[in-house]
């Protein structure tokens, strides 16, 4: 797989820093806080490209995206996440109309914990990613996430997924080759925002980027999530497909 870059890679002038700390309240140096419990109110099961549009599909990416629907429709394709609760996959796990909670601690890393299958995301803070060898023969659900802080955002960069996962839950697809860049900050004092971008040459004509949203929610915690069994209302959360 071809070497993917996207982001600014850290070291950035202190110009550039003091610009953005003005704007954050953070002084020069200092790490971002975006730890805490975050809930989405809004759910969609199709993925929405940033700035509208239709998912740029290469003609193999339209064949495997219509056998994947019409295998999910008719049963002959199993959605694994839920029905065995393996990992999401990024980005559909962004898309979890359940609460996650992110943790900066031990320094060096940022673990995200997802309710929805109890998913575990770390991400190694300032390393870079394991090698090409390494991305292929040890593929995760969820890929191999770096990140580093440029100004009051967190850079992830994941590689080295397997192909059992769909980018949503109406059967988007994609290959091995599938690369991502989300850059996640606070937007407001409540609310995160996470803008992913989607590298997958084979599927997709061009890189594309979704948006996601959550609201702060220290007053909520995780809970036990087993996959058939009643978990926690989601009636607040606007789009989830009611019983």
């Amino acid at each position: 797989m071809a070497r993917f870059w996207l982001s600014v890679r850290a070291g950035s002038a202190c110009a550039t820093w003091c610009a953005l700390s003005a704007l954050s309240g953070l002084a020069y140096g200092q790490t971002p806080d975006i730890s805490g419990t975050y809930w989405a109110t809004e759910y969609r099961a199709k993925i929405q490209i940033a700035g509208g549009g239709e998912l740029p599909l290469t003609a193999a990416g339209k064949e495997a995206y219509e056998k994947n629907v019409a295998g999910l429709k008719d049963g002959s394709i199993i959605d694994a996440a839920r029905k065995y609760c393996v990992p999401d996959g990024v980005p559909r796990v962004l898309a979890t109309p359940y609460p996650f909670a992110i943790f900066q601690v031990p320094p060096g890393q940022v673990t995200i914990i997802y309710e929805l299958n109890h998913q575990i995301r770390v991400i190694a803070i300032d390393k870079p990613l394991p090698s090409e060898d390494e991305l292929t023969t040890l593929p995760y659900y969820n890929g191999h996430s770096v990140g580093h802080f440029d100004g009051d955002t967190l850079v992830v960069e994941t590689a080295g997924f397997n192909e059992k996962t769909f980018l949503d839950a109406t059967g988007a697809p994609h290959t091995d080759e599938l690369r991502t860049v989300e850059r996640i900050r606070r937007i407001s004092a409540t609310e995160l925002e996470d803008l992913i971008t989607i590298h997958d040459p084979k599927y997709y004509t061009r890189d594309w980027q979704a948006r996601f949203v959550y609201t702060l929610r220290d007053d909520v915690w995780l809970e036990g999530y087993v996959c058939g069994e009643p978990h926690r209302d989601l009636s607040s959360v606007v789009g989830v497909r009611r019983p």
